[in-house]
């Protein structure tokens, strides 16, 4: 795996802890959750930089905000109890399709 979609794959992972912990901050009412929010989303904002030193910022936010919703949907489900219907599941298959057409088949996307 080239390096580029390593610095994405940490920042999707950071991205999606601080929103995990944004939920857990309840509003910015508790300490350590808040704490984390901003180191995570501190950290996601440095990985994604280095992506984006060799792959386009259209292509690195795409899959960074779409995978990052796709989890964070995950998360809400299993973490908080945070119920998906069936065209909540279809719209988060379309994000995944989405992503994987310009993984596969994009020449924009740096591989």
């Amino acid at each position: 795996m080239p390096l580029h979609y390593l610095w994405l794959f940490i920042a999707i992972l950071t991205e999606t802890i601080g929103t995990t912990a944004l939920q857990a901050s309840q509003q910015f009412t508790r300490l350590w959750p808040s704490v984390c929010v901003v180191l995570f989303y501190g950290a996601s904002f440095y990985f994604m930089a280095l992506a984006l030193k060799v792959m386009p910022v259209g292509i690195v936010y795409a899959i960074w905000s779409g995978l990052g919703i796709v989890l964070i949907a995950g998360i809400g489900y299993v973490l908080f109890g945070q119920r998906l219907d069936l065209p909540a599941v279809l719209g988060l298959s379309l994000i995944i399709a989405g992503i994987l057409v310009i993984h596969l088949f994009s020449t924009a996307s740096t591989h």
